[in-house]
């Protein structure tokens, strides 16, 4: 699963991402987590950055609480009918710089930081939809697809968030829905040669606190 990202400032997100307009003000995030808006990408003829909650509520519009999907399987998003109804035309790219998952170590629970190597942005393939909320309101929120542990992240997680490829990006944004061959192809497993991970604090595992310090390696921190 995927339940703690970072989307570190380290260059132009709107270059990178070719994004018409990437002025949202979003700063540098260090614990970002379910239920917090973050910066999405979507399609709308030009690529267009927008906030969204984390997290879906099955799209039955029932009240419900918006963190109640904050990932979707990937080799199940064909079979389910609403996840089926949102690949049709509701992808959208999560920008990201790395993300946490946590080892079982006795009765501990030891926190990992998974990034690409040399710390570029990347994008999580993610579905997106409208939501209604407790309150009636109704607001755009997403999740964040997962696949089969790669060789890295494995020992840590049988889990991990899709890291797109760069040449899938504008694939997945585009207009028309992935065969069910491509999406095998999209939604695989990053390579775990680009990859690199390294225990951290288990400050990260309050989600009230947010500063570089929670990704320095933790034989760094003293």
């Amino acid at each position: 699963m995927c339940g703690r990202y970072t989307l570190v400032c380290i260059d132009d997100l709107g270059r990178r991402f070719r994004l018409v307009d990437p002025t949202l003000g979003f700063r540098s995030r260090f614990n970002i987590a379910p239920g917090q808006i973050v910066p999405v990408i979507i399609r709308r003829g030009a690529h267009e950055l927008t906030a969204m909650q984390w997290g879906l509520s099955c799209g039955t519009g029932k009240k419900q609480s918006p963190v109640s999907l904050i990932n979707a399987r990937s080799e199940t998003l064909a079979e389910r009918p609403y996840f089926r109804r949102l690949l049709e035309d509701r992808r959208c790219l999560v920008p990201a710089t790395g993300f946490y998952e946590w080892a079982k170590k006795g009765p501990h629970r030891i926190p990992f930081y998974f990034r690409l190597r040399g710390g570029p942005f990347f994008a999580f393939a993610g579905l997106y939809d409208s939501v209604t909320d407790s309150s009636g309101g109704v607001h755009l929120a997403c999740t964040i697809i997962t696949t089969a542990a790669n060789s890295l992240v494995a020992p840590v997680h049988d889990r991990m968030p899709v890291l797109l490829s760069p040449e899938f990006e504008s694939r997945w944004l585009s207009g028309e829905m992935p065969s069910l061959s491509e999406l095998t192809t999209i939604l695989s497993p990053r390579s775990s040669t680009e990859m690199e991970t390294y225990p951290v604090s288990t400050r990260v595992n309050n989600a009230g606190l947010d500063d570089e310090e929670l990704i320095r390696p933790l034989n760094t921190l003293t």
